[in-house]
């Protein structure tokens, strides 16, 4: 099964030559976002700065939402490369920029299609229900999308009669499976950030922070999630401690989001739990490789651009399409 493609392969940056250190990059990236007819989607995980300049900031959901409704000849996905790529499925006829073709995820890298194919084999008859943090090829392969925001109604959707794969998040997987009482065979993929959360990491900031409610992404090990008032996706999290009458939040997933939480909440405390014995904050390395100037480069040049194969992109629509129609 072919995935989408970058085109050119190499990194914009290196292809375009330097930048003048005397360009105004929040200004140029204004004037091309209007010269070039560009919409600009960011995920949560990016830079404040590249939050602040997007006209969309979400979650997978609500950026794959944003995505397929853009009226715009060109969409500047800053986040990973299966987002972007959602975005070519969802949009075909926009021209969509990532700014840096090394921005990928640990998740949908570790589920390939030809690998996720050979698999399935072991389970013929079941429903194919996959994390939107995939591949198009993997997607393909699918008969439903879903994403931490959905992926309860999606379970949900399904007959109870029906056996189901769930791919590739195993721990999004088993914390579903509790949420919904259904029995799944889970993918064995993860994401290496949400990996990296602890029980006795999380116990320790409740310990520090005795008033504070803890958040976690279902992306965690069930052993942390279990120790959590709230567990959902990063829209969900935000939306909870903007409505919640607590003082103190601490937060387990990738600490962008804290910039809007911090926005929506700015009375309130937040305590990113750390991911190693130095204290230091959950920080996505692919996430963070776009940069503004990587952002002008790519509307200036209209490169690196995601391209898909016609068929791959119709196989890998229908699913998407049916997660789309749940709402």
């Amino acid at each position: 099964m072919q995935n989408a493609t970058l085109s050119p392969t190499e990194n914009n940056l290196d292809s375009a030559g330097p930048v003048g250190s005397e360009l105004d990059l929040l200004a140029e990236i204004n004037r091309l976002r209007v010269d070039r007819n560009a919409f600009i989607l960011a995920h949560y995980y990016q830079e404040p700065v590249i939050q602040d300049l997007a006209n969309v900031v979400g979650d997978s959901l609500q950026l794959a939402q944003a995505a397929q409704k853009a009226n715009a000849d060109v969409v500047l996905f800053c986040g990973v490369h299966f987002m972007a790529e959602t975005a070519k499925i969802l949009n075909p006829n926009a021209t969509v920029v990532l700014p840096d073709t090394d921005a990928g995820c640990s998740l949908a890298d570790r589920c390939h299609a030809e690998l996720f194919r050979e698999w399935l084999k072991d389970y013929p008859d079941h429903v194919v229900v996959s994390y939107i943090n995939c591949s198009a090829g993997v997607k393909a392969l699918s008969d439903i999308i879903c994403t931490s925001s959905n992926v309860v109604r999606v379970i949900n959707s399904i007959p109870p009669d029906k056996k189901i794969v769930f791919a590739p998040d195993r721990h999004l997987g088993r914390w579903v499976a509790h949420k919904t009482g259904r029995e799944m065979a889970l993918y064995p993929g993860f994401c290496v950030i949400h990996k990296q959360f602890s029980a006795s990491a999380v116990s320790q900031a409740k310990a520090a922070h005795p008033q504070a409610k803890f958040l976690a992404h279902p992306e965690c090990d069930i052993s942390v999630s279990s120790l959590a008032d709230f567990v959902g996706s990063t829209a969900s999290m935000l939306n909870y401690v903007a409505k919640d009458s607590g003082k103190s939040f601490i937060i387990g997933t990738e600490a962008g989001i804290l910039h809007l939480m911090k926005k929506a909440r700015p009375d309130a405390e937040f305590v990113p739990v750390p991911v190693d014995s130095g204290g230091n904050a959950p920080l996505c390395p692919y996430m963070r490789l776009n940069t503004l100037e990587k952002m002008y480069l790519a509307l200036r040049d209209l490169r690196p651009q995601v391209t898909l194969d016609a068929e791959l992109r119709q196989k890998a629509l229908v699913p998407l399409e049916r997660m789309l129609s749940l709402g």
